[in-house]
């Protein structure tokens, strides 16, 4: 072996060494979700189930923000259970134009319903600041869930 064979190694060898120093750090798997924490993993199935996923996590992010900047205002439109499903049913019909992601993922549609109904309430009457910060949260809770499980 010459001394270029020997220089050429070396070079290519400290070329890896460095490469390898710098390489980003491999990213980690994700941590299953906590206790309290909605976990809709595995309960959307089909070709769909990533594109629902992100469509129904984004809705309820809109929702979560439109619900919120509505409480701020000095006269709230959205002051009762049934005026937040109003607008629930018209951001649904308005972003899936007659699409129904209910119907193609049942078992997502049941858990997200009853985790809505546990940490938001059914109740269509009045609602107080409490139950409004109560609806911002479980919506902000389901778009974070249809992230997660989306990935």
């Amino acid at each position: 072996m010459t001394t270029r064979h020997i220089l050429a190694l070396a070079l290519a060898a400290g070329t890896v060494v460095a490469w390898l120093i710098n390489a980003p750090p491999p990213t980690p798997t994700p941590a299953p979700p906590g206790p309290g924490v909605l976990n809709l993993r595995g309960l959307a199935v089909g070709p769909t189930a990533s594109d629902d996923l992100v469509t129904l996590g984004a809705l309820c992010e809109e929702l979560a923000a439109v619900v919120e900047w509505d409480g701020m205002q000095t006269a709230p439109r959205l002051t009762t259970g049934i005026s937040i499903e109003d607008l629930r049913i018209a951001a649904r019909d308005g972003r899936l134009r007659g699409d129904s992601i209910g119907a193609r993922q049942p078992k997502l549609r049941d858990a997200i319903h009853k985790y809505l109904d546990e940490h938001a309430g059914d109740c269509g009457g009045e609602i107080t600041p409490a139950q409004r910060s109560a609806w911002v949260a479980a919506f902000r809770e389901v778009s974070r869930g249809c992230a997660d499980a989306a990935r």
